[in-house]
């Protein structure tokens, strides 16, 4: 076993009171932005007639609104999508209004200021579909952190298994935060965006929790904050590579990705930043305060066959 050099392990625990003060911060900001400003779901969700036009030049969105005022679309919701040529328009569904027809009233509406709109496509979904998608959506993260935990708990220790729920608790609720505050569109792409930010994020945490279980049972002297900067220092390495990799990708779909996977792009590009984070503070953590000990960690001895037999009849 190679002789690990106190010297150079990075100290990350002596900042976990500061983090877990910064991280009940922003827990605390984002409990308050969804309790306040909820989230802004997407036409998957609530149901509805979602329109996407285009302008031969750059659209006056203020304009627009005004024009859909005065034909009694007064809560449709209006922006660039993609380009400033292209709006798009969604509008809460009308009772005893095909969604055919919506488009066409607002077609006809944005025509009477200019006549070279362009009808791009329209889309419906019914409020049913919306409710049913939003239940199915909180249910799919529900059943995929009690699983973790389970897995984890058998897997590695239950104070692990609590830190990994934790820092997947934690990531999400900060992503939802961040669509709330920002009041980005909701839709099942973000819905599998956060899905994918869960993945992500317990992968990373369950190869610190590994490398914290090995080094337990390896170094002998040692407090328990020793071990796991111990632990941290050495994935390091592997935890910047990954992230770097990924932001890399998530980046280059954040710009070069379109509208259309815009949201997706967001979720993912925050959810690995802050789930690198939970990782290394928010997991460990937890750990550290539920008090993990080598004690927990060493396998069971097994006795042999015959090993409590006498040997001298």
């Amino acid at each position: 076993m190679r002789i690990i050099n106190l010297s150079e392990t990075v100290n990350f625990m002596r900042l976990r009171m500061v983090t877990t003060i910064f991280s009940f911060v922003l827990l605390a900001g984002t409990i308050g932005s969804l309790a306040i400003n909820g989230l802004n779901w997407g036409l998957d969700f609530t149901g509805g007639t979602l329109i996407e036009v285009g302008y031969e030049e750059p659209a006056n969105l203020s304009n627009i609104r005004k024009q859909l005022n005065a034909a009694d679309f007064g809560d449709a919701v209006v922006q660039n999508f993609g380009s400033s040529e292209a709006v798009l328009i969604r509008i809460a569904p009308r009772d005893g209004v095909k969604s055919v027809e919506v488009g066409n009233q607002v077609v006809q509406a944005l025509r009477t200021g200019d006549t070279a709109v362009e009808m791009r496509r329209i889309e419906f979904v019914g409020p049913n579909v919306g409710e049913e998608l939003t239940e199915q959506g909180g249910l799919a993260m529900l059943v995929a952190l009690i699983c973790i935990l389970l897995y984890v708990a058998m897997r590695f220790e239950w104070r692990f298994a609590l830190g990994s729920v934790a820092a997947l608790a934690h990531d999400v609720l900060l992503t939802l935060g961040l669509f709330s505050i920002l009041q980005i569109e909701f839709d099942l792409t973000v819905l599998a965006a956060v899905l994918a930010v869960i993945g992500y994020s317990l992968n990373d945490t369950i190869v610190v929790c590994d490398r914290i279980r090995e080094n337990f049972r390896k170094i002998r002297k040692g407090e328990p904050i020793e071990i796991v900067n111990i632990s941290l220092t050495q994935t390091l390495n592997r935890t910047l590579v990954t992230s770097l990799t990924t932001i890399i990708v998530l980046v280059a779909l954040f710009y070069k990705g379109g509208a259309l996977i815009h949201g997706f792009a967001t979720a993912l590009l925050f959810g690995v930043i802050i789930g690198t984070y939970s990782s290394i503070y928010i997991a460990s953590s937890v750990a550290l305060a539920l008090g993990i000990s080598k004690e927990d960690l060493m396998p069971p001895q097994v006795e042999k066959e015959g090993a409590d037999m006498d040997p001298h009849p």
